[in-house]
């Protein structure tokens, strides 16, 4: 039995990687610590250490509440410190009365210095407070180089881990009965719209399935999904609980409050 069938067939690549990680730990039994991942990412490292008893695994990004974490993959003898997972938060200084950051301004910021998406971590915003965190082994690279977040001159200055913005993640909990686990009837339905709209939006680009783009309108939704769509928000299937008498599929999904 191949260990692809439980997964999607994009996440071979990953998949292979996360591996070898597994692998080079146990030939070179000494810890390894990977860039930041999803939760999606997250969940199929999990899932291929299952109960091996050779490599130990966790994960940190900063905070309980932030999504994107690095993983730490360690043989036993190893205790490993939050230092370990080598995170750097820093703060957003910038002219506050006049401009109002978002969080598609600092991320695109980041990415537009050449930079891969997995050296950073959550971006965190409440009210005028901008933060986001990094790998330390950019600090010097962003020091030197992040001045501007659009057209906005800006400061950034670390920050102790203990004025990390807390951010409230409340999901609402609610069941759907759906025709069929096709992406875009999963959307119709969880949004509240027409599945041609569901469509429209999917084709468009606007809709990511675990942090991916994806056009596939029927690509199959599974438990642990999460849908984000670009102006409607994001929702995660908790759990698939069978049909009903009319067979439809009764799914438990959760809404960002």
């Amino acid at each position: 039995m191949s260990i692809y069938q439980h997964f999607r067939p994009e996440e071979k690549e990953f998949i292979d990687g996360a591996a070898s990680w597994i692998q080079q730990v146990k030939n070179s039994y000494a810890p390894k610590l990977t860039d930041f991942l999803d939760p999606r990412q997250q969940q199929i490292v999990l899932s291929l250490l299952g109960r091996d008893e050779d490599v130990h695994l966790q994960f940190y990004g900063g905070a309980d509440t932030v999504e994107r974490r690095r993983a730490l993959l360690f043989p036993d003898y190893f205790s490993p410190e939050l230092s370990d997972f080598q995170l750097s938060l820093y703060e957003i200084s910038y002219p506050k009365k006049f401009i109002t950051l978002e969080h598609r301004h600092v991320l695109g910021t980041l990415m537009s210095l050449g930079l891969k998406r997995e050296k950073f971590g959550d971006i965190l915003i409440k009210d005028d407070e901008v933060q986001f965190i990094a790998a330390e082994e950019i600090d010097t690279y962003l020091m030197a180089n992040l001045e501007k977040v659009g057209k906005a001159t800006v400061t950034i200055k670390k920050r102790p881990f203990s004025h990390i913005i807390q951010v409230d993640e409340n999901w609402v909990e609610h069941y759907l009965t759906v025709s069929s686990l096709r992406l875009d009837t999963v959307l119709a339905t969880a949004l509240n719209i027409s599945r041609q709209k569901a469509q429209a939006l999917i084709v468009a680009g606007k809709v990511k399935l675990n942090f991916k783009q994806t056009e596939k309108t029927s690509e199959e939704c599974q438990v642990g999904d999460v849908i984000s769509v670009r102006g409607f928000g994001r929702c995660k299937i908790i759990s698939i609980d069978g049909k009903t008498k009319k067979d439809k599929w009764k799914v438990l999904i959760g809404k960002k409050k």
